[in-house]
Parts: C-alpha cells; structure tokens; sequence
C-alpha cells in the first residue's frame, strides 16, 4: 500500500515536472486563434487587430482562423475538441454560447464545462435603432407606441436567441410590452430592412458598423442596454437611466480554451492577451472600429459567463411559453 502511495507521488510528481518544462518552452510554434463567425464581422475584427500585438509579446504568430456556420456552433464544437496544449483557443460570444447549449433543437455536443476561461475582450451593448425620419423621437415614443399596439411594432434580431432577442424579451417582459419580433442573419440584412422601411426599428450592437452610419446620418441610435452610457453615443439614453435597470444586455467576445490545457500556459496566454489589449495601439484601434474593451480575466471572466448561463435559460423559458 505504501509503495502503491510513494509510486504514485512520484508519478504526480514527474508529470507536473513536464508541465512546467512545456509551460516553460511554450509556444514553440504558431497559435491558432478561432473565430466561430465569418472573416469581416465584429468578432474577427477584434480578434484580429488582438492578435497582431499579442504575438509580438508572445514570440509565436496568432493565426486568425474564422469557422463559421449556424451562429457559432460549427466553431465552438470543434474548438470543445482540440488537444488542450495551448496551440488551438478561440473566441466565444456569449449569450450566442449559452443559448446555443441550452436550446434542445441545437442539439450542442459541448456544455461550458468543455471550455476553459482566459480573458474577456469586449462587451458590446444592444441597441435599438431608428431611421432618421421615423416618428420615434425618443425610445420612450416608442415604448407610449408598443403599449398603445401590442404586437404591431417590427423589431429584428441577428438569431432566435441572439443577444438582440434575449434583450428584446428582457424589455417585453419588465416593460410589459409586445414587438413583433423578426428575426435576420447579420447587421447587414437589418440595416437594409431598415432603411428600406420593412421594419419599424433595427435593434442590433453599438459596434462595427452602426457606429458609421450613425455618424453618417442613416440612422438614428434610442436606447442602449448597458448601466452606462456608451462613449460612442453619448446622447443616447441607457435602459437603467429610462426606468428599467434590470434590462441589460449585450454580446461579449472573449478568448477560452479546450477545457485541460496546463494552468501555467493560462497564465500565460492571459499575461500576454491582458498585455496586449491595454496596449494605446490596441484601444486606439478598438474605438475605431466603435467595439468597447472590458477586460475580465480567468475566474472573473468564467463567472460572467456562468451568471448570464443563468439569465439566458430564465430568457428562452420566457420565450417558449410566449410561444
């Protein structure tokens, strides 16, 4: 029995010794960082301008590899199945994650447990959006409006379950209020529709594009779902600030790993990654493109993750009793 201790001990003891030698060593070879979604998008563009700083620190290329396909899943079940070395980690978007596990239709292979947490790099707000003419003047216009016609005021989303259509329910729901919900594929799809004049009102993120045609005048900015105003629209009132500090919601992109990889490399790639993004190039890049930076790392991170596991779950039974 002793022996089977002392050899069991010593087992131990060699295999954290080769981990600390692989931790030390690593990388020693080019990273790749996925993104779930197309090449263009919010989250490659973050990741991108990211991974340009961090390898200077980390001495190893970051390779951008976008796999996208339905709304994440493709990515995220192939990043759940990668050998936790440290060479394969990949951006996750959160509520998009959370409500792709929890919906049974999905029919997810992984869970959160198949993931590690490494650090946060944005959280982007929802917002509703207007054409420049429209009635609305103000979100609360539009709120005297969708009491007043319940079901009769189109809102869109970017996906069943989105961050855009968890928000919208947050709203209906502490508002007491019903949209008539339209469901789209990207921002893109939206802005037409909106300006077109199929639907009422845009209900996207503050970042990536908006911000330029908010500032070119082709649309107009209502609400942001956030406890703060964004820097990016200063006027434009928060959901807390119109009496419904309950109601908040955006999409986060951050970076994790296949659930195993050795803590010493977390540490690591969190060093460099946290590193990187308060770098002045970093930011000044990041409020180009309109994307906000909060950084949270490992635990802080994985418990942001995990709380809005709990709030998207309580959204989707909403949801299908609405239904």
């Amino acid at each position: 029995m002793k022996r089977r201790i002392i050899f069991s001990l010593i087992a131990g003891l060699i295999m954290a010794l080769a981990v600390s030698i692989h931790a030390a060593d690593y990388p020693t070879k080019p990273i790749i960082l996925m993104v779930a979604y197309a090449a263009g998008g919010e989250t490659d563009i973050g990741a991108r301008i990211l991974a340009a700083i961090a390898e200077k620190e980390l001495g190893q290329p970051i390779v951008v590899v976008n796999k996208g396909g339905a709304g994440g899943q493709v990515g995220w079940t192939d990043l759940a199945k990668q050998k936790p070395d440290g060479y394969t980690i990949g951006f996750v978007n959160p509520p998009a994650l959370n409500s792709i596990i929890l919906d049974p239709e999905r029919k997810a292979t992984f869970s959160l447990d198949h993931f590690v947490p490494i650090i946060n790099q944005v959280v982007d707000p929802v917002c509703f959006y207007v054409k420049p003419e429209s009635p609305y003047e103000t979100f609360k216009d539009l709120l005297e409006d969708a009491k007043k016609r319940p079901g009769k005021i189109t809102v869109t989303t970017t996906g069943i379950f989105s961050n855009e259509h968890l928000g919208i329910l947050m709203l209906q729901d502490a508002a007491k209020i019903k949209f008539r919900i339209v469901h789209f594929d990207g921002s893109a799809q939206i802005n037409t529709a909106l300006i077109g004049g199929q639907i009422d009102v845009g209900v996207d993120n503050v970042g990536g594009a908006w911000a330029s045609r908010v500032k070119a005048g082709q649309v107009r900015p209502l609400l942001v779902m956030d406890r703060e105003r964004t820097k990016f629209y200063p006027n434009v009132p928060t959901t807390i600030e119109q009496g419904y500090p309950t109601v908040l919601m955006s999409s986060s992109r951050g970076i994790v790993g296949p659930k195993g990889i050795p803590e010493p490399i977390i540490k690591k790639l969190q060093a460099v990654f946290q590193k990187a993004m308060e770098d002045p190039q970093h930011m000044e890049k990041m409020d180009k493109a309109a994307l906000a930076v909060k950084i949270m790392v490992g635990e802080k991170y994985g418990k942001y993750i995990k709380d809005l596991h709990e709030t998207t779950k309580k959204l989707i039974e909403i949801a299908r009793k609405a239904d």
